[in-house]
């Protein structure tokens, strides 16, 4: 498999990005696994504080010397701030049950306030400056722009339609990874509502390698060689593979979150803000049903977060699948849960050379 544009952008020699997970389901083992094994390994970094950043980026330079990606999410209109919370009691008395059931106490307005701030997120990282920064739902500032091409920092976008993709290689990404609809965990958009900006990866990604000249990265529903070479054939430069890295062992994500990929309940996905206020694509549990009248009275990102916390924390610790986050895009049940990351690369290299080889 040659490694493609991407791969001489970078200096990779597979043509294969580990999707980045936030909330704690990335881990510096995974990320230098995938980096050792000749592809991109990524590091969700969005929940850290800019201590947590720069000691990140010192473990991960300390692990490999080779590419490896931060990623951070991007702030969107209309999210508040610490400085202006809204009277959160009919939130908290919502989830109030949950609370009792698990055995945790509610999160206190210190809890609900104490979030990262993206600008010193951004200055962490650029002092940090590892080989390379990409970015979620949203566009780069022109200073992480203008310090990355002056640090050597690699910089990658992330899309869900084309428009997003132009305006993206406007800004100045050195590469864009056009996430289809089929990913699991978080939706990037942000020039229009997540609803009118669901396009399936493999209708995404050849409109998007028409539309822009820098790399192009397909990702979701990509798991296995299959899916490697159908998103090759369709012009990308590389693939970004997130749900079948999160079920390898190396992985951050709960043993309960692990043994649920590649599962029967896998091959079922839907799309909710219960967990975070912001949409995401996971496997519905009784979580998810019993509160799905209330998707769209849920707060907004952060603070739905930082209510769910304590409630996903616990049900991950007492492994109660029915209550617990479990991120997954549509071709999990592909997933071989607790495979080693070197072995999963070493398929998805030879897979699609046995596919062409039987056509």
């Amino acid at each position: 498999m040659r490694p493609g544009r991407l791969g001489e952008l970078l200096s990779l020699e597979l043509p294969v990005v580990q999707g980045p997970f936030g909330g704690g389901l990335s881990s510096v083992e995974l990320t230098v696994a995938v980096s050792e094994g000749g592809g991109l390994g990524s590091y969700g970094a969005h929940h850290l504080a800019p201590d947590g950043i720069t000691a990140l980026v010192a473990r991960l330079r300390t692990a490999t010397d080779r590419p490896f990606a931060v990623n951070l999410w991007v702030p969107q209109d209309g999210e508040p701030r610490p400085d202006g919370l809204p009277d959160l009691t009919a939130h908290v008395e919502r989830l109030r049950p949950y609370y009792d059931e698990l055995g945790v106490a509610a999160p206190t307005a210190a809890d609900l306030a104490a979030w990262p701030d993206f600008n010193e997120q951004l200055d962490a990282l650029l002092a940090a400056a590892p080989p390379v920064i990409s970015l979620v739902m949203g566009l780069p500032p022109r200073r992480l722009v203008t310090e990355a091409r002056r640090r050597g920092i690699a910089l990658i976008g992330t899309a869900t339609t084309v428009a997003e993709a132009v305006a993206l290689e406007a800004s100045g990404v050195d590469a864009v990874v056009a996430s289809g609809s089929d990913a699991g965990g978080h939706r990037g958009a942000f020039l229009r509502p997540v609803r009118e900006s669901l396009v399936g990866t493999f209708s995404l990604v050849p409109q998007v390698a028409d539309a822009v000249t820098v790399p192009v990265v397909a990702a979701g529903g990509i798991a296995d060689g299959r899916g490697v070479a159908a998103a090759l054939a369709l012009g990308a430069d590389a693939v970004q593979i997130g749900t079948a890295f999160l079920a390898a062992r190396e992985s951050g994500a709960s043993p309960v979150h692990r043994r649920a990929l590649g599962g029967p309940e896998a091959r079922t996905t839907v799309l909710t803000r219960l967990f975070s206020g912001r949409t995401a694509r996971g496997i519905p549990n009784r979580f998810v049903r019993e509160m799905a009248a209330h998707e769209d009275l849920v707060p907004p990102y952060p603070l739905q977060n930082a209510l769910m916390l304590p409630i996903r924390r616990a049900a991950a610790e007492q492994e109660r699948a029915d209550r617990v986050n479990l991120w997954a895009g549509q071709a999990a049940g592909l997933s071989r849960p607790d495979v080693r990351a070197a072995d999963l690369l070493a398929a998805l290299v030879a897979e699609p050379q046995a596919s062409t080889a039987a056509g």
